[in-house]
């Protein structure tokens, strides 16, 4: 892996160049776009490139994986891998970028820290650059090889079969390939990319959790309307399906992506994250808030379809009934499932839900089953802290799969 006399420079340039990294970040991507405008179109988000989120996920994976690689030199830090390259290939980043990347990065690291980036300190960075970009470039052409499509050809037309207003600011697309040939194969818990042109011509990109099971030719689609604050606009891509999307229209979905997903042998796919373990009969615990459902509905739908019998425990926050999207199809779901049930926190509790809890979701009192694997979506903030009262249970960290909506900002904390 990393060389000694590159680790040793690395050890002792990590603070510098973790301290500019912001700005570093920065000036890479106004210097890049400005010169490579074409990326903006169809490649990056750029709600995530004027918020500083997608900045701040990058600086915060390469301090990452020079940490992880400074105190581990053996060994790979393969969950933030899979994570970055699960990401990447549903957007198709193809192998000639990370030269692009690297050059206009590079330059952008000699720029702000000048003359304290001496040839061998760059050629120490560059080792760890060229790692971590190896290594994805590796799994990145695996993930697409299992797809069945080639690198960066990820774009298929699908057929909006139906629509349903979920609640006042949630719709459901349900989804057929449009060419009539098979659904690609697809775990419960991935996600799909959405490729959208915009008003002014430039194509963006999201992702959405598939929120129904997996299998058949049919998938669905859950999109909450993003509004905008008085610092930043409504989401333009989620507006754009809301407004625009009807019934009999077509939408460009790229192949299913993403690392946390079931382990579930009676599918035939249970080859999930290095270590996870895929016990037909080991509990499952779906933990939510607010939009954070939709990979949980998509897991829920998939284990009623294969009449799962493990114990299935259904934990989700959100501001009120009616604010919940998909409330009634997840308690017709676990009514099908002889092992599940399901607790609601709402902070505006109403009639809908009798036995709902108010206020924000405590687990005191909840019983966490034995050697459960969990599955965790939501706001940032609120995942850190059901995960913290999943580790104060005594939750190992390992079984706690986590989906972020868009950039990965909790990449760097994720083993602790």
């Amino acid at each position: 892996m990393l060389s000694a006399e590159s680790a040793a420079l690395i050890r002792a340039t990590l603070p510098a160049v973790g301290g500019a990294l912001d700005e570093i970040t920065t000036r890479f991507y106004g210097a890049m776009f400005r010169d490579r405008p074409e990326l903006l179109d169809g490649m990056f988000n750029r709600g995530n490139q004027a918020s500083g989120a997608q900045r701040r996920a990058l600086a915060g994976s390469i301090a990452g994986f020079a940490t992880a690689l400074l105190e581990d030199p053996d060994t790979r830090p393969d969950t933030l891998l899979d994570r970055i390259a699960h990401k990447h290939a549903a957007v198709g980043v193809t192998d000639d970028q990370y030269t692009i990347v690297h050059k206009y990065l590079f330059g952008a690291i000699a720029e702000v820290l000048g003359d304290a980036v001496t040839p061998e300190v760059a050629a120490a960075w560059d080792e760890v650059y060229w790692l971590m970009a190896g290594a994805l470039i590796g799994k990145e052409a695996r993930l697409y090889q299992d797809a069945g499509v080639q690198p960066g050809r990820i774009w298929r037309q699908w057929a909006v079969v139906e629509r349903t207003a979920e609640t006042p600011d949630t719709v459901s697309f349900l989804l057929r390939p449009a060419d009539g040939e098979p659904a690609p194969r697809a775990r419960a818990g991935q996600y799909v990319s959405v490729r959208v042109r915009m008003p002014d011509g430039v194509h963006q990109l999201r992702q959405y959790s598939l929120s129904s099971d997996p299998g058949g030719d049919v998938r669905r689609i859950t999109v909450k309307r993003v509004a905008g604050t008085a610092d930043t606009p409504d989401g333009e891509v989620s507006s754009q399906l809301h407004d625009h999307l009807r019934e009999g229209d077509e939408l460009a979905l790229s192949a299913p992506f993403g690392d946390v997903f079931l382990d579930d042998p009676a599918d035939g796919l249970a080859d999930g994250p290095a270590g996870a373990s895929a016990d037909a009969a080991a509990p499952v615990i779906l933990v939510s808030a607010g939009i954070g459902c939709t990979p949980m509905t998509g897991i829920l739908a998939h284990l009623a379809a294969h009449d799962a019998t493990r114990p299935v425990l259904v934990l989700h926050a959100d501001r009120s009934p009616g604010d919940h999207a998909l409330r009634t199809e997840t308690h017709e779901l676990v009514g099908q499932l002889p092992g599940a049930r399901a607790v609601f926190w709402y902070e505006h509790p109403g009639l809908e839900e009798p036995d709902a809890r108010e206020g924000q979701m405590n687990l005191d009192g909840i019983e966490i089953p034995d050697s459960a694997t969990v599955f965790l979506c939501g706001p940032l903030p609120f995942m850190r802290d059901v995960r913290a009262q999943l580790l104060g249970a005594g939750v190992p960290a390992r079984s706690i799969r986590y989906e972020v909506f868009g950039p990965d900002l909790w990449l760097p904390g994720t083993a602790a």
